[in-house]
This record gives structure tokens, C-alpha cells and sequence, in this order.
């Protein structure tokens, strides 16, 4: 089996993309899925989130939400709004946010090559989400959520894909985030069997967004497997739907923290605990750190520059990364906060929002203190996952976002 291959994409008719697409079904919650999907009949959002077109009460988990995707894909079908390419294909999609431009292939990724780690993970996952996105499979008979990953450098690769997106769009939208989505098929033999060879020459492709999404997969596809006693490794539920961008042109924003309280400790008594392990630094304004290491924390309406000690930095590829480090020799033994996965004193908010939702937030008297980050590196990730280790909780924020509804995976 080859690590990726191409597949006839449902996506949206010539001219209905800009109607179609929606953000990741996980970066919205109900209420404001149904306020973007207000007007819009044929928005992707009553696939990814059906739950809006049901009573207000219902459970998001409840059977019947999983039979309404299904009917409003069927609903969108029927009208005409998404059409099924008639042979495989691959898919260069283009994201623009601003100046940043990284463009990528939509291909779909082996399950066993998932299985088997050569598509590296770098998180844990939740059984309840997995268990809701192999519902939405099920319900769908289709993936419709993308895996956003990375692959190593390929210049080749790159070369292609640049070539490609010099050509005719076949959709082209921008979404109310400002980010344009762009897309262009491959379906000439030649550049199909030429993409499929370089990927399968790789080491590996690494996970950068989607991990429940690709847990999900493996588990249909193994219980598909099962139950079919025709099983030939060439049926489509063996792959999942995957935007495989190159490392180097993906942006990972800063992961910010805030804390609801001090522990119990005074400012002085906090600030000199601070103090033995990184240095303190009192600055006007804002603190968005430059470099690994360091920091920036605001304290009733002060920010302070911190570094961590050079001594204290370790060689092990999880402990020395910034929400490592600051979890270890500050979250932890100064605030009491060891389970960052669980414990509610603690919260996490995307770089894309700004230092000035940390100012808000604290000011508020919400919360005690918040701390600014410098973003993960594309290459630390990486190297964990080489390591078949897991990054901290909230380490990578990815930006900007794909949008669902440009290309699903069908699987009947």
C-alpha cells in the first residue's frame, strides 16, 4: 500500500464553494456555528455540526444528530451542491492569511501507515472523541473533517505544487476569518504517479492538527476489515482524508496560558519563587517573547519579561520545549497546577487572539496571571513525534485553519 494516494473528492459544485465551506467543526461551539449558519442553507456547518438545525437542548452526541448529517449531506447531494469527481485525483489547496501563503496536497493517507507510526502522532487522544467522530464516519459513510499534516522537506514536492497553482482554480473562496481557500485538481497520470512515488519514498509524515479525526478513521477501518471477508487492503475506508502541508511553510502560533488564582501565595512571596529559576524583568507593555526560553507574564497590571535559566534546560526533546519548561519549573511547583490536561484553575488561548484577551482577561479579575509563549517550532514537533513521545497539552496552534467542506472522503 502506497503512504498516500489519490480519490475521487466530493466538493462543492462550480460556484457553490464560497456558499459551501465552513470552519473545523471543532474550533465552534453550537451557538455559534448556528449564528454563522444563519441564512445559509448550504453552509457545510449542518454536515459538522448538525446539531444546529435540532432543539436547542439536544445532546450533540445523540443519535439523532448523527442521522441529521447524514440527511443534510443527502439533502446537498440531491440539490446538486456537492458533486463526487468521477476518477481519483489529488488536490493542491492554497491557504492565504495575510502574507502567509503555504500550499499543500489533499491526498488520502494509509491507515496502516498511521498504525504503524510512519504517520506520527505527538498527542494523546480522548475515547469520547473518537468515539464521536467514528459516529460521524458511520452516519456519513464518508470523512468530511481533514487531518492537517506535515510532511519533511521535499522539493520536488513543493515544485509541483507550485506548478500546479499557477493553473485555473477549481474553487476559490474566502471565509469570514479574512483566510483564502483555494483549490486546483491533478488528475493528469503523470503527476499523480510522481506525487504518489515521492510520499512513498518518505520517512514519515507528522500530524499536525486532527488526531482524533485519524484515531477515528483507523478504528472504522478496522472494523470494517473485520467484518469483510472480501478485505483486500484496496477499499477505501483503508485511507483517510488528509491535507498534507510542507513543514517548512506551516505557521504554528504562540499557546498562551492563564491562571485563576495564586495558589495561596502572595505577589512578593510568587515573584521570588519565580526568581530561582528564571530571570525577572519589569517592562512596559505587552510581552510577546522572540526567542525559546522566554516569557512574559502579566500580574496585576504589570508585564515582566522572564528567561529561564540555561542550566535547567534538558536535552529531552519533551521537557526542554517553552510549555515544558514552564510547566515544569513554574506551572507546577509554584502554582499546583500537575495536570494541565484537567485541572480547571488552568486555561489555554490561541496567539490568534491577541495578548491583549490575556490583559482583558486578567483585568477582569477572571483571572490571577497569564503567561505569554514564543510558538512551538515546526522541527521540535517533529522531533518528538520522531521520539514516539507527547507533546505537553495546548503546545501547537495552528494557523490559519483548513476549511471543511472543500474536499470529503467517500467511503461507500
Amino acid at each position: 500500500m502506497s503512504l498516500i494516494q489519490p480519490f475521487p473528492a466530493l466538493r462543492p459544485a462550480p460556484g457553490r464553494v464560497q456558499e459551501v465551506i465552513a470552519p473545523p467543526y471543532d474550533v465552534l461551539n453550537t451557538a455559534e456555528a448556528r449564528a454563522l449558519a444563519e441564512g445559509r442553507p448550504w453552509s457545510f456547518l449542518h454536515i459538522s455540526k448538525p446539531e444546529i438545525d435540532l432543539p436547542p437542548d439536544i445532546d450533540p452526541h445523540a443519535p439523532a444528530v448523527y442521522a441529521k448529517a447524514a440527511e443534510n449531506l443527502h439533502k446537498m447531494l440531491a440539490a446538486g451542491v456537492l458533486k463526487q469527481d468521477g476518477h481519483p485525483c489529488y488536490y493542491a489547496y492554497r491557504l492565504i492569511m495575510g502574507t502567509h501563503v503555504q500550499t499543500g496536497l489533499v491526498a488520502a493517507a494509509s491507515v496502516a501507515d498511521y498504525d504503524l507510526n510512519r504517520i506520527r502522532k505527538h498527542e494523546f487522544t480522548r475515547p469520547d472523541k473518537e468515539d464521536d467522530r467514528v459516529r460521524q464516519i458511520e452516519a456519513l459513510q464518508a470523512q468530511t473533517g481533514p487531518v492537517l499534516l506535515a510532511y519533511p522537506d521535499a522539493p520536488e514536492v513543493d515544485a509541483i505544487l507550485a506548478s500546479v497553482s499557477q493553473n485555473e482554480p477549481a474553487a476559490d473562496a474566502v471565509a469570514e476569518s479574512g483566510v483564502r481557500h483555494t483549490l486546483w485538481v491533478i488528475d493528469d497520470d503523470a503527476s499523480r504517479a510522481r506525487l504518489t512515488a515521492l510520499f512513498d519514498v518518505m520517512p514519515a509524515l507528522y500530524i499536525a492538527d486532527g488526531h482524533h479525526r485519524s484515531a477515528a478513521a483507523s478504528r472504522v477501518c478496522a472494523a470494517r476489515k473485520a467484518t469483510n471477508p472480501s478485505h483486500t487492503g484496496n477499499e477505501a475506508y483503508n485511507y483517510f482524508l488528509a491535507v498534507i502541508f510542507p513543514g517548512h511553510q506551516m505557521k504554528i502560533l504562540d499557546y498562551n496560558r492563564l491562571v485563576k488564582d495564586m495558589n495561596g501565595l502572595g505577589e512578593t512571596e510568587f515573584l521570588a519563587r519565580v526568581a530561582q529559576c528564571f530571570t525577572v524583568e519589569t517592562v512596559d507593555g505587552p510581552v510577546k517573547p522572540i526567542r525559546p526560553g522566554e516569557f512574559g507574564l502579566y500580574l496585576k497590571g504589570i508585564w515582566r519579561r522572564l528567561r529561564i535559566r540555561p542550566e535547567l534546560i534538558p536535552n529531552d526533546p519533551v521537557a526542554r520545549l517553552d510549555v515544558g519548561l514552564l510547566q515544569d519549573h513554574l506551572i507546577a511547583p509554584i502554582l499546583g497546577i500537575t495536570d494541565p490536561r484537567r485541572d480547571t484553575r488552568i486555561d489555554f488561548v490561541g496567539g490568534i487572539r491577541g495578548l491583549t484577551e490575556l490583559e482583558k482577561r486578567v483585568d477582569s479579575g477572571e483571572m490571577a496571571l497569564a503567561f505569554s509563549l514564543h510558538p512551538t517550532h515546526m522541527e521540535h514537533l517533529m522531533a518528538v513525534a520522531d521520539a514516539h513521545e507527547v507533546m505537553p497539552p495546548k503546545s501547537t496552534w495552528f494557523e490559519p485553519k483548513l476549511a471543511d467542506g472543500m474536499a470529503s472522503h467517500i467511503l461507500k
